[in-house]
């Protein structure tokens, strides 16, 4: 914060800081060098504040102006070294509360100085003087509220004892050491167990012993990544009353933090737009200062219907909002809350309630009524296309070629609702699409968004959630901000993930829709560690986290400046020939550190003069990696959000659109290093994993009432292809330069058992290689009649029983800490089958075929009606070729039993110990395929003919397999062999 002439100013009054006694720049604060002129620090000790407004160090400690222990003794007597600021300008890295790194100066000169006579910056500098020469004329007591919220506390909490808003509460020492040393104890029985089976080959059945082995090796190594991130889980509790105290308080403006909300949607006859209504409804009438809520919908199809239905939303919304409030119904999806099935008078102590109620539920289905009219209306498109109710043509008739659209309801300027009140901003986007442009799908469309609301809002946190989550807890927000409020926890999170809740599950959950293992167990084990994985819904971004920088108390990388970071490359050019992977990984974190340090020394800008500014900032730096917005990349400076103050309202939509157009991101970091990353359909993982690499931590919160729930695809065949999906989104992610086994190494800010976590997440699709070929070996051995495993001896049998009884308790101790049921545990364990050898065999063969080969394939489904009223879905059988390997499976190893019981039958008393080994392994497949054979047969006395005719073809290609290998004869032929060797 120098001026040419070496003297700073005062950041309360604007004028210059002056002399100390040395002839050189008076220092407020040697601890953060906050720039504060002599007397404006005497004031301050005057008013009772005598603690520095950034760091909270006293002033009486930091500038020796006031003896700490006699307030008499004059200032004169006091011997303080004061120093220069460029002195202490070098040391802003490692202090202050939002320090990061200094940038490199001699590197942004050379380039600021290339582009100093661009216009449009030009004009950014002239607003820039006129703020501050507005601020030298507002007096210091109009200033003051302007101090962002986390330094107000900060400057308090010397003087106060705060309470905590969350708290950690790690699993109780009696439940999580026994299971500690089950899972240590494990990991010596398996090193035992496969000295055994590698030390004892079965050499009559050498190959199928050989694939075992293979097979077993495999399953241990997902066994460790699955297991020890698991090792520290913890619960947290959060203190929404202790919030609104804090930021709340009755007469003074409300300091809670703005949020944006955004929702996605693509095609709304696919995802219905009364759906996506309840969830838009749910935002509105969250428990929220209204002006602090914004709704940002994102439609990528362009579609008129979802336009004209989210109007007949805004309207209803009028309404709906004021009733939530006023009676606190939960929860707050008008579907939702109409269909629950309870008392809805019980704690209902107003009169009027009954009444209203009714007249709203009436209201409701009217709502629907219109919705439902659209949605009817638009299953045939007009040949000359839709046309909007003032006769122009909508201009998202082709959804592949169109411009961008935003259409802002409600708020400030909107409608308000029926008493009279100001209602939260919701707001349209469909961002231009042209042919020859990528548009990466979701990823794409949240990135608009992104732009879209930095622009309009600037909100400093973003919550994000599909079109069929609706809010559930109307206090989500407010357990968010638990964390991201708190000075000393939230200033390091990059996201607040809640767990995912589903509605209109069957109660035994037969294909394990409602993940609860993952969402119960994983996601707690990884939040003691460097915090759970993002999930792509109910999460609760920090803004700056997506932008791309470092988190505040970030070390600094070992480079001096960025022609270190180049010579460092070129030594190791001489070496290897080419750059290391940690050298090059340094250099792209150098990169996001002078942006980092350019958002520090720019957050005071006003303090700056033109020639000093283009010393910390380089425009080009900013514009390749944001993109050509001035607007935005303001936006970008402002770390506690708002609009920027030297953006022309007149003009912000007219931004918005530039910055949703499809050429924007060209030549830019986005999708690289900022906002979602793009490269795979599952860009939720990868996203996450960028912002874990830099160093951010993430928080798992998990409320009593659910914060958030949505839908999940019940029937057997959507669901095999979501978890495709999502198999297919972790192959690519293998095959990219994201690959935690090689990505993030070189600024070691990743924990080693969070790396175990990622891993865990690319690798898991590839187990279904070796567990395809497992499930078979039952088969095998009972077809040709030989096995695995040696006859075993004592020592043999202690390992082997020592195995099974360490996965058990295993299984029984993370059930104690975790409160997941063993029905849960077991579904969770039969579709880890049941999609291991379909869905995830399949998205091996297909990320292969994509990221090499440049072949896209789809698996497409193809319905069948169902009729029944509930679970009528679940029911609904889709022939899809994913069924093809479980359903071979399954009638081998029901073939090979029969077969197996057959020899065993000619073969006499002797063969009954071996069967009952092969048989045990045989059923074990059967069982955990169990719920597939269910889904294959639809209701009972309906199977679908498809079915029946695969069950006939493989079982006549495995009955002359067995024809082929004939035990019948077998035997006898042995023993006239013999008869006749020995000349009976």
């Amino acid at each position: 914060m120098m001026m040419q002439s070496g003297i700073p100013l005062c950041n309360s009054c604007g004028e210059s800081v002056g002399l100390g006694p040395n002839d050189e720049a008076f220092i407020a604060c040697h601890e953060c060098n906050y720039p504060m002129c002599e007397n404006c620090v005497h004031d301050e000790i005057k008013q009772g504040r005598k603690v520095c407004l950034r760091c909270g160090i006293p002033y009486a400690a930091a500038t020796g102006l006031v003896n700490p222990t006699a307030d008499n003794v004059e200032k004169d007597d006091v011997s303080v070294n004061h120093s220069t600021m460029a002195h202490h300008v070098e040391s802003y890295q490692d202090v202050g509360v939002h320090a990061r790194s200094i940038s490199n100066f001699s590197a942004l000169e050379s380039e600021s100085n290339a582009e100093s006579g661009n216009p449009v910056w030009k004009n950014r500098v002239e607003s820039w003087k006129e703020k501050k020469n507005k601020k030298k004329v507002v007096s210091k007591r109009e200033q003051e509220p302007q101090i962002p919220v986390e330094q107000q506390m900060e400057e308090k909490q010397p003087m106060e004892d705060v309470q905590i808003l969350s708290k950690t509460i790690p699993i109780p020492s009696n439940k999580i050491t026994p299971y500690r040393i089950v899972i240590i104890a494990r990991l010596i029985i398996l090193g035992l167990f496969f000295h055994y089976r590698v030390t004892n080959p079965v050499d009559s059945a050498f190959g199928l012993w050989l694939t075992s082995i293979i097979c077993e090796i495999w399953f241990a190594v997902s066994w460790v990544l699955d297991q020890f991130p698991k090792w520290s889980p913890v619960n947290r509790v959060t203190y929404t009353d202790r919030l609104s105290a804090r930021f709340e308080k009755e007469g003074e403006p409300c300091q809670l933090a703005p949020v944006d909300f955004f929702v996605s949607t693509v095609d709304p006859l696919k995802e219905p737009p009364l759906i996506t209504a309840n969830t838009v409804l749910s935002i509105l009438a969250v428990d929220y200062p209204v002006e602090k809520v914004s709704c940002y919908v994102s439609d990528d199809g362009s579609a008129m219907l979802t336009f004209e239905s989210l109007v007949e939303t805004a309207e209803f919304a009028r309404k709906w909002v004021p009733f939530c409030k006023k009676y606190a119904i939960e929860p707050r999806a008008p579907e939702f809350y109409f269909s629950q099935k309870i008392d809805y008078l019980k704690d209902k102590v107003q009169p009027t309630f009954v009444k209203e109620r009714r007249a709203m539920k009436r209201d409701y289905e009217e709502y629907k009524v219109r919705v439902n009219a659209l949605v009817a209306k638009a299953q045939k498109t007009p040949d000359e296309g839709w046309t909007m109710q003032d006769g122009t043509s909508w201009p998202g008739n082709n959804p592949r070629d169109h411009p961008g659209m935003i259409q802002v309801f409600l708020g400030h300027s909107g409608a308000h609702d029926i008493d009279g009140n100001e209602l939260p901003r919701l707001v349209y986007v469909s961002r231009e699409k042209r042919p020859g442009y990528t548009h990466h799908k979701k990823a794409g469309a949240m990135n608009a968004l992104v732009r879209v609301s930095a622009v309009l809002t600037n909100a400093p946190y973003i919550l994000n959630l599909d079109c069929d989550h609706y809010v559930n807890n109307s206090e989500a927000v407010r357990e968010g901000m638990c964390f991201m409020m708190d000075p000393q926890v939230g200033k390091n999170v990059c996201y607040i993930q809640f767990p995912q809740r589903f509605d209109g599950i069957d109660r035994s959950d037969r294909y394990a829709n409602r993940n609860v293992v993952f969402f119960d167990v994983n996601m707690r084990g990884l939040d003691g560690i460097q915090g759970p994985v993002y999930v792509g819904t109910g999460t609760m971004f920090n803004r700056q986290a997506l932008y791309g920088y470092g988190p505040p108390s970030l070390h600094s990388l070992p480079k001096s400046s960025s022609s270190c970071s180049w010579c460092c490359c070129f030594s190791c050019c001489c070496r290897s020939k080419k750059p290391s992977k940690d050298a090059l990984e340094m250099y792209r974190d150098s990169k996001r550190e002078d942006l980092d340090a350019a958002i520090f020394n720019l957050r005071e800008i006003e303090n700056y003069d033109e020639h000093d500014r283009s010393l910390l900032i380089s425009q080009m730096s900013f514009e390749k990696t944001f993109g050509l917005s001035t607007v935005f990349i303001e936006s970008t400076m402002m770390e506690y959000g708002g609009v920027a103050d030297s953006a022309n309202p007149s003009t912000l939509i007219k931004e918005a659109i530039h910055v949703i157009s499809c050429g924007y991101e060209e030549k830019t970091e986005w999708g690289k290093e900022i906002g979602w990353i793009y490269g795979s359909v599952t860009e939720d993982i990868l996203t996450g994993f960028k912002m874990h690499c830099r160093g951010w931590r993430s928080i798992y919160c998990m409320p009593v009432r659910p914060a958030f729930k949505g839908s999940a695809p019940i029937n057997l065949s959507d669901r095999l292809h979501q978890v495709l999906r999502w198999a297919l989104g972790s192959v690519e992610i293998f095959l990219s330069r994201h690959c935690p086994l090689w990505y993030g190494f070189g600024g070691g800010r990743l924990k080693l058992l969070q790396r175990l976590a990622y891993i865990n997440t690319i690798l898991y699709p590839f187990t279904s290689l070796p567990l395809i070929a497992y499930c078979s070996l039952p088969a095998i051995c009972l077809l040709t009649g030989k096995f695995i495993i040696p006859t075993l001896s004592n020592i043999a049998s202690i390992w082997f029983l020592g195995l099974f009884t360490s996965i058990i308790l295993t299984s029984v101790l993370e059930l104690r800490w975790s409160g997941v049921s063993i029905e849960d545990l077991w579904r969770n364990e039969q579709f880890w089958v049941i999609g291991g050898v379909s869905a995830h065999l399949f998205a091996v063969f297909q990320g292969f075929l994509k990221m090499l080969a440049g072949v896209d394939t789809n698996f497409t489904v193809t319905a069948k009606a169902g009729d029944d009223a509930d679970f009528g879905e679940l029911y609904m059988f889709k022939w899809t070729t994913l069924l093809i390997p479980p359903t071979t499976l399954l009638v081998v190893n029901l073939v090979g039993v029969v077969a197996g019981f057959s020899n065993a039958l000619n073969s006499g008393y002797e063969a009954w110990g071996p069967l009952f080994g092969k048989v045990f392994f045989a059923f074990w497949v059967i069982l955990h395929l169990y719920p597939f054979l269910k889904g294959l047969m639809g209701r009972q006395n309906r199977t679908p003919t498809i079915v029946v005719l695969w069950s006939v073809l493989l079982a006549s290609v495995f009955s002359l397999v067995w024809v082929k290998v004939d035990p019948f004869l077998s035997k006898a032929t042995t023993i006239t062999n013999n008869c006749i060797s020995i000349d009976c």
